[in-house]
């Protein structure tokens, strides 16, 4: 029963009070005061007293509250894969793309990536940190000077900084760093606790790349 209302909290794109209250884990007479006061808009039934919240703004509301989106989300994960080593985004295809667990897009610059964070709203993103247009760390500071977009976790993979550039780049707002070549149990490992979804055992080995 549980997974039928994840399902259906995932697919719709407007909520009643009680929805709204249900998918944020508190009391619907908490929702209906946070409408009425202006902190969660939405708009009224016309004809009748029924408040509505759409989607985007139920977002805007958990997020701004710490409230964790995962009735709203479902079980799917989304994850960007940045990175102009065509051999590195095949990797990424093969190793992610057949998972049911995540839905993945892929780009290989800075701009694309900032285009797609916005509209794929990805709940983790793998950065590569040389790219052509940008580095990578430019790409985690705006998406974590961004509220709508600050919770996306983000791992860093290079194979052209050392231990100290690393560091900096957690302190600067990422969630991991992998040095390539990387153990392909190591990467998935990262992404399985970054995200909070339970393990599958499968590949191993190493990837490599520049």
């Amino acid at each position: 029963m549980a997974d039928s209302a994840q399902t259906d909290f995932a697919r719709k794109k407007i909520f009643t009070t009680g929805e709204a209250a249900q998918v944020c884990k508190v009391s619907q007479q908490t929702i209906i005061r946070c409408f009425d006061s202006g902190r969660l808009t939405g708009f009224r039934v016309p004809g009748s007293k029924f408040r509505r919240i759409p989607r985007e703004e139920l977002i805007r509301f958990m997020n701004a509250n710490d409230i964790p989106l995962d009735l709203l989300e479902g079980e799917v994960k989304r994850i960007l894969c940045v990175d102009d080593d065509p051999q590195i985004i095949e990797l990424f295809r093969d190793l992610l793309g057949g998972d049911s667990r995540f839905e993945v897009e892929f780009c290989g610059t800075g701009y694309d990536a900032g285009l797609l964070t916005a509209s794929f709203k990805p709940h983790l993103m793998l950065l590569d940190y040389k790219l052509p247009d940008i580095n990578g760390n430019e790409v985690c500071k705006r998406i974590r000077s961004t509220e709508d977009l600050s919770s996306i976790k983000v791992i860093f993979i290079s194979g052209v900084i050392d231990r100290a550039e690393a560091d900096s780049l957690l302190t600067a707002g990422a969630d991991a760093f992998l040095k390539k070549p990387f153990d392909i149990e190591e990467l998935m490992g990262s992404i399985e606790q970054l995200l909070g979804i339970e393990a599958h055992h499968g590949n191993n080995g190493s990837a490599r790349g520049g």
